[in-house]
């Protein structure tokens, strides 16, 4: 995910890994295994955050339009969230230390990749690799957790552990990272992976011990492989078409066929779901009502967070004039509050119900969304930018720990590993959708933004046709060469005030589609988490 906040379940993952079969392992064990799966699991959390701080830097450098710098994101978002079921299944069949050390052996190399890439080409090429070796460390720590713990109570101290860590890692991650942009270079955000990675595979391989699922199949069989060729490729050509939209037009046949595949990819992977043997989404969970609105309000929340998330950035460093460093401080206030408050939060279901939590929580989190549309050019961030992430962190504090908990309990319990699992992954699609759609509106806005502000400027035609060349850049169009020093500040103001435009646009769609989520709540999340034989039941799976 492209948040601050982690994916929801996470933690629920591990705790509804199966104790089968397992033994609990030592208190030297324990602690290796801690150590190996929070340092592998904040390494592909870290790059889900810091890389938005790098990304107007990136812009710059490599000459990249806005289109590209997305894919930056979204090519290690694709496959993240279209492999990390099938991930998770590889290391029961093949053993988990195996298919994490894979994982983190793989990351390391994209890593390395996207350090020494030469063209934005590259980097995005080597972030979708960083994608499939993330896919399968992050199911596969959770994976390696719940063997080495089989009990309940083991499991819990391991469980608030590997949280409390990746949650510090993941607030401190983009701070770290925008240091490094400003003191050093872009690419050490990635080169930092490199020891964390040695230091991982040297750990898991000298000392986590290997288990995998002794009633899994052997081999392949059992794996949903067209699922998730289907899931990638339908998420991707989808994507694809929403990116290049705003500089080809809709109605460019490149376009239009990637948008066709899309669809088209996505209605077999409905359809291939229904009628697999083993698929690795079982539609059968969703005649569950709470179940189904829990993955409802995720899709439309996580939505709103990731996209938010993407832009804020280039507003802070390009227009605002922010450091990176101080861009990638500004969301910790909100980290702050959602560690402080997430045991207090995780209670509130016991004591009101799923619905109350998952409909104010997003309605004080759409709030947020709109306080970040308020601010212009300039200002204090104690007075623009700090307010909105306070009441966004409120909001978010009252709604994660609750959605986990409702996921976990609308089936039955057999069914908790795959539907943490599934929800995971869809605040994932979220964020990678998203990212998508809010560009084709800041787009559109700012284009149109940008015409009719220069042309209420005293400048030639050739100057203003010029500066709108540039819209595919967004804010990091520049004044052409040549132009006075007055006529320069003048048409980076209209840039300014032409990208503003476009992104309180985007502030006020993720308000919408958080309030959206708390109306999907109160419409149909059930009073309390439905567990058991009720969700066996309701579901009728």
């Amino acid at each position: 995910m492209v948040t601050t906040a982690k994916a929801p379940c996470d933690e629920a993952e591990i705790g509804a890994g199966s104790s089968a079969a397992a033994a609990p392992c030592s208190p030297a064990t324990g602690r290796w295994v801690l150590a190996a799966t929070i340092l592998g699991s904040s390494i592909a959390f870290i790059d889900g955050t810091v890389v938005n701080v790098a990304l107007p830097t990136i812009q710059e450098e490599l000459g990249a339009t806005q289109a590209a710098v997305q894919w930056v994101v979204q090519a290690y978002a694709l496959f993240l969230a279209a492999l990390i079921l099938v991930g998770g299944s590889l290391g029961d069949h093949f053993g988990r230390r195996r298919i994490f050390a894979l994982g983190v052996a793989i990351f390391a190399v994209a890593s390395a990749g996207c350090g020494l890439a030469p063209t934005v080409e590259v980097l995005i090429a080597a972030r979708a690799l960083q994608g499939i070796g993330g896919a399968l460390l992050v199911p596969g720590s959770l994976a390696i957790i719940s063997a080495a713990f089989p009990t309940k109570e083991q499991r819990g101290r391991a469980i608030g552990t590997w949280s409390a860590f990746t949650a510090i890692t993941s607030a401190v991650g983009p701070v770290v990272g925008g240091w490094l942009v400003d003191n050093a270079s872009w690419r050490w955000v990635f080169y930092i992976n490199l020891p964390l990675a040695a230091a991982v595979l040297a750990i898991t391989l000298t000392r986590v011990p290997e288990s995998r699922d002794p009633e899994a199949p052997p081999g392949l069989r059992g794996l949903d492989l067209l699922g998730a060729a289907l899931v990638t490729v339908g998420l991707g050509a989808l994507t694809f078409g929403l990116t290049e939209a705003p500089a080809r037009g809709w109605g460019s046949p490149l376009v239009v066929a990637m948008l066709a595949v899309g669809v088209a990819a996505l209605v077999g992977f409905v359809v291939a779901e229904a009628r697999g043997a083993a698929p690795m989404m079982p539609l059968g969970l969703f005649r569950s009502r709470t179940f189904a609105g829990a993955n409802l309000l995720t899709l439309l929340l996580y939505g709103a967070l990731g996209g938010a998330f993407f832009f804020i950035p280039f507003n802070l460093i390009q227009v605002q004039g922010y450091t990176s460093t101080a861009a990638g401080a500004t969301l910790l206030p909100m980290v702050v509050l959602l560690f402080a408050l997430s045991r207090w939060a995780g209670g509130l279901v016991g004591r009101f119900g799923a619905r109350p939590p998952l409909v104010v929580g997003p309605t004080v989190a759409a709030l947020g969304f709109a306080l970040l549309a308020r601010p212009g050019i300039g200002g204090s961030y104690w007075t623009t930018v700090f307010p909105a992430v306070v009441v966004l962190g409120l909001g978010l504090a009252v709604t994660v720990a609750p959605l986990t908990t409702t996921v976990m309990g609308a089936l039955a319990d057999r069914y908790a590993g795959t539907a943490s699992g599934i929800n995971n992954a869809v605040s994932r699609v979220a964020g990678l959708l998203a990212i998508a759609l809010f560009n084709v509106v800041l787009a559109a806005a700012f284009g149109a933004g940008l015409t009719a502000g220069v042309a209420e400027l005293d400048v030639p035609p050739e100057v203003q046709q010029a500066v709108v060349a540039q819209e595919h850049r967004l804010a990091a169009a520049e004044p052409p060469a040549g132009v006075d020093e007055a006529t320069a500040a003048a048409i980076a103001t209209a840039i300014d005030e032409a990208f503003l435009g476009g992104y309180r646009l985007v502030m006020l769609m993720a308000a919408a589609m958080s309030l959206a989520s708390a109306v999907i709540a109160w419409l149909v999340i059930e009073g309390s988490a439905v567990r058991s034989d009720a969700a066996e039941a309701s579901t009728g799976v």
